[in-house]
């Protein structure tokens, strides 16, 4: 980083500096910083401030335009935070939804499961009605062939 200074602090042209009105980027020296550019090396046509007494005073003054400060950096936290809440949330809504429908859906088919106990219940009834109705016609048949074999030994 030191020799990136170096090569910055020796490679900016008086003519590239500019006075930014709102950077409140100030010197060490007290005064607002200026923004300069680079103008060779291995970071050329990149922006920094600096300091406006510069070359005359050396107060070894240097940051980049696109470094963001301490402020900058928590507001770029906070907004991300929030993006995850909101994306946190929209996941919840969408889970909530997936709920409500899932129970619905299990409601629906209590429903049809209580429904088919009762059909069950009701083929077991007539099954049992169906299976003494035939022994009640086996009993009357046998009773209809021993009856027909004693008026057959009677006549």
């Amino acid at each position: 980083m030191a020799s990136r200074r170096a090569n910055s602090w020796a490679s900016v042209s008086s003519s590239n500096q500019k006075h930014v009105g709102n950077s409140n980027v100030r010197c060490n020296c007290g005064k607002e910083a200026l923004i300069r550019t680079v103008k060779n090396g291995p970071n050329l046509g990149m922006k920094f401030y600096g300091c406006p007494l510069w070359p005359d005073k050396h107060y070894e003054f240097f940051r980049w335009v696109n470094e963001h400060n301490d402020m900058e950096e928590n507001q770029l936290k906070f907004l991300e935070k929030d993006i995850v809440i909101c994306e946190l949330e929209v996941e919840l809504k969408h889970r909530d939804e997936k709920i409500k429908k899932l129970q619905s859906k299990k409601a629906k088919l209590e429903e049809d499961l209580k429904h088919m106990k009762n059909e069950l219940s009701e083929m077991r009834i007539e099954i049992l009605k169906c299976s003494r109705n035939e022994k009640n016609m086996y009993m009357a048949l046998l009773f209809s062939w021993i009856l027909f074999g004693f008026v057959y030994f009677l006549s």
